[in-house]
């Protein structure tokens, strides 16, 4: 594939490093919003910036006809309008809030859990709890967002909150470590157990290594797109 990774920080030097492996070729490497210009002869845009620039950087691929892998957080107020963008253009977008093959099993089973744990619901406290490095912008992680989300749709809880909760609200306790590549946590506790699932990082290769195999994946491909699509998760 002719790629061009946009947002070139540490994650895009790992994207880069697993992509020259798979005898991808790299045409842009970019901090920057691209020019029209500059994404010339580009497949597929690989976007890990920050969410100030997601938006742009987004929305000029798909108007260029560029199929697009975006890893960035703290925009997704603006996730229809980019849908209606893609739809509009014929394109094809991908978004996942983590690309690391192990974090989306994990989602999937603790999605499948909350819904087997339901009608126990009132006899179980939950939280999420989720670790990463000082750099990370968002506040909570995406991913832990997508956790309560799924717990919310489940009925666990009305809503979630940061920091300690109150009646019928699931709490997320985020904390920032020097290098944590990422740690998410879901508890269950009664008063006769606990029930953990939890899913560590080792290094920033498997998000890297999920974005090279999403963007393999989605190539030539049109439409919008997740994770479980890649992962042919029901």
């Amino acid at each position: 594939m002719k790629l061009a990774l946009i947002g070139f920080g540490r994650m895009g030097k790992a994207i880069e490093k697993i992509a020259l492996n798979r005898q991808h070729n790299i045409l842009l490497k970019s901090i920057f919003c691209p020019t029209y210009k500059d994404l010339k002869n580009v497949e597929v845009a690989i976007e890990f910036s920050h969410p100030e620039f997601a938006f742009a950087n987004i929305k000029i691929c798909l108007e260029e006809n560029i199929s697009v892998i975006s890893g960035t957080t703290g925009w997704l107020f603006k996730m229809e309008e980019i849908k209606n963008i893609c739809l509009r253009n014929s394109g094809t977008f991908l978004y996942a809030s983590n690309f690391s093959i192990g974090v989306n099993l994990f989602i999937e089973i603790s999605r499948k859990f909350a819904k087997l744990i339901k009608s126990y619901k009132k006899e179980y406290e939950v939280e999420i709890e989720e670790i990463h490095h000082v750099n990370k912008k968002d506040v909570p992680s995406g991913t832990a967002i997508k956790l309560a989300k799924f717990l919310i749709k489940e009925g666990i809880a009305k809503k979630w909150v940061l920091g300690k909760k109150k009646q019928y609200q699931l709490a997320i306790s985020s904390k920032r470590f020097k290098n944590s590549p990422g740690i998410h946590v879901v508890k269950y506790q009664s008063v006769i157990e606990n029930i953990i699932f939890k899913h560590t990082a080792l290094k920033r290769e498997g998000f890297a290594l999920g974005a090279i195999i999403a963007a393999e994946w989605i190539n030539y491909k049109k439409g919008i797109f997740s994770m479980k699509d890649v992962l042919e998760i029901d």
